[in-house]
């Protein structure tokens, strides 16, 4: 059996239908292979860095790997970006990289390179993946591929990279008599968790201002339900982090919204002014805790539940301190700790948390008559449209604060981004990863002209397999975050970060239309309503640019640097000794 058509043999068996990728010297053994195969096709996108954003959105909607296959050299190294939203995120995508033949390798030669593209794939891409190594033998492309799936999904998921030479990929093997790699199972250290949930036992029962809050690593952990039983088993009001938007509907009793730097105020009130922090599956990094971390829910004490033990071990000396901190599996926290808490009556509590979502909403209540579209808006009128089951891709910067606050999860629908990295142009090749996941089910991708401009070329992709997604392009002549940022610390100079100071914005109206799409604009608040529901009845892709007010800005977001307890109202200190909170709720 060629090598090559084990490898295409392999995948399948992972229950992968589509990879991604851009062909190549090095690589066309591979894609030739899968090209054989009825039960696996290759989606070629135009750019290496979309393929690897595209297999990240994929595995997030199929919650099953991602596959990436470039060729060697660029092809290797423009995977780069999309490798570290993967890493950074932990989702488990299988890059493979063809390499230049075995011969041809300079191994110790001390001289940049022998053969033709020969790049040192393995030394580049080992900070930024969870496992990277080079083949150079046939009799392991079994075990190395079974190795580096299971590392790809086990405990902390992330990236691998396999890095295949050609003439590896050209062998014949008997996939019979090729070595297999044996996991070594783990188990989580039952009694350790038991004796960590007993000494939660007093501080929840005392509790009568608690917030959980959930982060990715409850979705990453394929422990939504769970979650969500246990938030209702409990009666304890849920703060969620931006990757766990998705996970309860907004009108829900007990969510009490995101929080962070840059989300709206009530989740900031009502995490500030608790009493106790239950934070499960999140790393808490500086977005959430603000700065100094010592600032962050000051009166509360702390749980924290994490997978990663370095993650949980990171807030030694910090200023950040937790009561309690926990290693496991957020599963197995969910199943140990079912009907092991008491907790006190905090029904005024959750009508506090009431008070502050109805005195502090996310977005203008009224479609206020503006010369452009206010991007909070846009958002709740587009999830007013959205349909059950929808999934929706954020691009990053001012776009993803603005949808994060505005949007309003209703359905069984999923609202992702690439979090931690934050990369320009994440969500047009993600969205394409997305749609085929779906099955070609409409997908909503929103981006910002500065992160079209990224992946601008992924259009052609969309337009070549007629995939219905609606892309919504908010066109603001800039970077409005970094123009946030400069009228924060730079008195509004705004070198390099708009149209009059070297961004170069096209008209995205002409560019749909060039790459054979249906274009469309929205200019204002009035202009919404009708076009957002003709275009998602649509069942084409769509490339729509909605002009938002260069001089938008995210709001509240608090300056880089100042802690989230800036966000008043907050209690005075002594108060946090008082069985009752009443705040003012004078914005």
């Amino acid at each position: 059996m060629k090598a090559s058509d084990y490898i295409a043999d392999f995948l399948v068996k992972q229950g992968i239908k589509q990879v991604f990728g851009v062909t190549g010297g090095a690589i066309i053994h591979t894609f030739n292979s899968i090209g054989k195969r009825k039960d696996l096709d290759y989606i070629c996108t135009q750019h290496e860095q979309a393929a690897a954003m595209a297999a990240d959105g994929y595995s997030r909607i199929t919650k099953n790997l991602g596959v990436t296959i470039t060729t060697s050299g660029p092809g290797a190294t423009n995977l780069l970006t999309g490798t570290c939203c993967s890493y950074y995120d932990s989702i488990p995508v299988l890059n493979i990289t063809g390499q230049v033949s075995t011969s041809r390798l300079k191994k110790d030669k001390r001289v940049r390179q022998i053969g033709f593209q020969e790049t040192p794939t393995i030394e580049i891409f080992k900070p930024i993946t969870k496992y990277a190594v080079l083949i150079t033998d046939p009799q392991r492309l079994k075990y190395e591929l079974e190795k580096a799936v299971y590392i790809a999904k086990s405990g902390r998921p992330g990236p691998v990279l396999l890095d295949i030479p050609d003439d590896i990929q050209r062998a014949e093997i008997n996939p019979e008599r090729l070595p297999s790699f044996l996991s070594k199972t783990s188990f989580s250290d039952y009694k350790s968790l038991q004796r960590k949930i007993e000494e939660c036992t007093s501080l929840i029962k005392s509790s009568k201002r608690p917030i959980i809050i959930l982060g990715a690593g409850v979705k990453l952990g394929k422990t939504e339900d769970e979650a969500i039983n246990f938030v209702r088993d409990l009666g304890f009001p849920v703060v969620l982090t931006w990757a766990t938007k998705d996970i309860f509907l907004e009108e829900d009793e007990l969510n009490a919204g995101v929080f962070g730097i840059a989300s709206p105020r009530y989740g900031n009130f009502a995490v500030q002014n608790s009493d106790l922090v239950l934070a499960i599956g999140t790393r808490m990094d500086q977005h959430h805790t603000g700065t100094p971390s010592s600032t962050f829910a000051r009166g509360a004490k702390k749980i924290l539940i994490d997978i990663d033990k370095e993650e949980v071990s990171k807030f030694n000396n910090s200023g950040l301190e937790w009561n309690v901190k926990i290693t496991a599996d957020a599963k197995d926290f969910f199943r140990l700790a079912k009907d092991k808490f008491d907790f006190c009556e905090i029904s005024p509590w959750i009508k506090q948390i009431k008070k502050w979502k109805e005195a502090y909403p996310s977005c203008p209540r009224e479609n206020s008559q503006e010369k452009n579209v206010n991007p909070y808006i846009f958002a709740r009128e587009l999830s007013k449209r959205t349909l059950e089951g929808e999934v929706i891709a954020v691009d990053t910067g001012a776009t993803l604060a603005e949808i994060m606050s505005g949007y309003e999860m209703r359905k069984r629908q999923t609202l992702f981004s690439d979090f931690n990295h934050t990369s320009m142009g994440y969500a047009l090749p993600a969205s394409v990863g997305a749609c085929f996941a779906r099955n070609r089910q409409q997908t909503i991708c929103i981006i910002g002209d500065g992160g079209m401009q990224m992946n601008i070329q992924e259009l052609a992709t969309i337009k070549y397999h007629n995939l219905p997604i609606k892309i919504f392009v908010f066109n603001n002549k800039g970077y409005g975050m970094i123009k946030q940022t400069q009228d924060d610390w730079l008195d509004s100079q705004y070198d390099a970060s708009s149209t009059d100071t070297g961004v170069a914005t096209p008209d995205f109206f002409k560019i749909g239309k060039a790459y054979g799409l249906r274009a469309e604009r929205i200019k204002n608040n009035k202009e919404l309503n009708a076009n957002l529901a003709r275009i998602l009845k649509l069942n084409e892709p769509v490339l729509c640019e909605v002009q938002i007010s260069p001089s938008q800005r995210i709001a509240p977001m608090l300056k880089v640097g100042r802690p989230i307890e800036d966000s008043k109202p907050l209690l005075p200190r002594e108060e946090f000794n008082k069985n009752m909170i009443v705040p003012s709720l004078n914005p």
